[in-house]
């Protein structure tokens, strides 16, 4: 059943809407994908917080104007699924990756961040992006690590002079 001009409408808003705060996107063709395949894939989307949508390429290429994923508007060709990171740039391609190891007609078309388009062998660079957690704990370390350094460095003379009077103390003992 063809969409209204006002359905196509919202469509394209909608779309534009979320990809003007989105930070990353995946395009992928999806041919061969059963009804519950897809649903399968938006459910772990949802879960990942990542916009999933399949859309007409000519509503998708206006719903992308004017956002930094105008950059995809060349790559839209056949029938492809759109994704959109929302909390984190790699979401979107750990998804489509994940789903992709086990469903093989998932097929990565293009890959956008940050206004550039990357071809979709860089999937699997966005995808191992660290998740926010993880770019925490990693950041936390870093932070951590002089103050760590620090103190082991103000604890060993001590440390030493104990290990040296301990030693001479077995000397004398063995002697």
């Amino acid at each position: 059943m063809p969409l209204r001009l006002e359905d196509k409408m919202a469509l394209v808003a909608e779309v534009n809407q979320v990809a003007a705060s989105a930070f990353s996107a995946i395009a992928a063709e999806y041919r061969g994908l059963s009804v519950s395949q897809m649903t399968e894939l938006r459910a772990k989307a949802r879960e990942e917080s990542v916009y999933v949508r399949v859309v007409k390429n000519t509503l998708a290429k206006r719903a992308v104007a004017g956002t930094e994923f105008e950059c995809l508007a060349d790559a839209l060709k056949g029938p492809l699924v759109l994704a959109f990171s929302q909390e984190e740039p790699g979401a979107a391609a750990r998804v489509i990756k994940s789903f992709a190891k086990d469903n093989k007609d998932l097929v990565t078309k293009a890959v956008a961040i940050g206004g550039d388009l990357y071809p979709a062998s860089d999937l699997e660079r966005l995808a191992s992006l660290p998740t926010l957690d993880q770019a925490r704990a990693m950041l936390l370390g870093l932070l951590q690590a002089p103050a760590g350094k620090f103190v082991r460095t103000i604890a060993e003379p001590p440390a030493m002079l104990a290990r040296v009077i301990a030693t001479y103390k077995d000397q004398q003992q063995a002697a």
